[in-house]
């Protein structure tokens, strides 16, 4: 007799306090809208998505040991085909924020949103096919809300190429893989610490962006800029961006494991909608009956969400 696919609430987390995980998600807002925003005025002026990634490992790296050292954490002993894992994982971790870092400089950031709205629908579809898991009929139902809301809501400046349009959603299916396997490492067999994790992905993740910025001449140019365009400023400006960047990972690793991947990944929806209303206050910009719309449906579909 086959077995029915076990009918989840929502995904995998481990147990902790409403309180804890509310506080974790609001930090892992501030994080993730920061480190959006860094990184479009960064690409602005440094046009190299590696190395521009590679300073975010390296200072994952760093920041990671530094916590190692102090006691925060013990880093577990693993097999040799779990280290493989994690190599894999850190193939992963580095593409998707590479791919992620080039299509901003192809597409406009109302756009990128947009495309990544749907990371939730993907983030479904992978557990659904890979582990055999299946979802309320109203979690369903909420992400629809949600994903369309983010349209709405951040409809305005559209500017896409062929090429950026593939290149944005290629990201998007690959921030959800790695939501998915972030989630199974932290929550399945392993359960390893986010920082353990960090700590043993980081350096992987910098070596191997070094090798794609040689084999794609960035290096070579980015060479040529440190020798005459590199400043001061911009120097202080990457530094911050990789801090920033690690902060996020720390907090996203650890948001991931006590609410679940697919709980991340519509908290990242709601933040793109609240930042977009949050803009329209701050800086006094028109907000159009469409951009409304969309506001009210993403919260919608987010409370939809939290209350099943």
């Amino acid at each position: 007799m086959p077995l029915r696919p076990t009918i989840h609430r929502h995904d995998d987390a481990q147990s902790s306090s409403a309180a804890e995980r509310c506080m974790l998600l609001a930090v892992y807002f501030l994080f993730n809208l920061g480190l959006t925003i860094y990184n479009k005025l960064v690409m602005d002026h440094f046009p190299f998505p590696y190395i521009v990634t590679g300073v975010h490992a390296l200072c994952a790296s760093c920041g990671s040991y530094l916590f190692l050292l102090t006691g925060v954490f013990r880093p577990v002993e693993l097999y040799r085909k779990e280290q493989l894992v994690l190599l894999l994982f850190s193939f992963l971790y580095t593409i998707n924020i590479a791919v992620s870092n080039i299509s901003l400089n192809n597409v406009t950031v109302p756009l990128h949103q947009v495309v990544r709205a749907i990371t939730p629908l993907f983030t479904i579809l992978i557990f659904v096919l890979a582990f055999r898991k299946s979802y309320s009929f109203m979690t369903y139902v909420s992400v629809i809300p949600l994903v369309a809301g983010v349209g709405l809501a951040t409809y305005g400046d559209y500017y896409v190429t062929t090429f950026g349009f593939l290149l944005t959603l290629l990201g998007t299916f690959l921030a959800a893989v790695k939501t998915v396997m972030t989630n199974r490492l932290l929550t399945g067999r392993l359960k390893l610490d986010p920082l353990d994790l960090l700590f043993r992905m980081s350096p992987l993740a910098f070596m191997q962006t070094l090798i794609y910025a040689s084999l794609t001449g960035e290096l070579s140019r980015f060479s040529d800029y440190a020798r005459t365009g590199m400043t001061r400023t911009m120097f202080a400006s990457l530094l911050g961006n990789g801090i920033i960047a690690f902060g996020l990972n720390v907090v996203s690793f650890t948001a991931n494991q006590k609410c679940g991947a697919l709980t991340l990944t519509v908290a990242a929806n709601i933040k793109q909608v609240l930042t977009v209303a949050l803009s329209f206050m701050i800086f006094d910009l028109k907000a159009t009956f469409t951009n409304v719309i969309g506001i009210i449906l993403a919260l919608a579909g987010g409370a939809i969400y939290a209350y099943e």
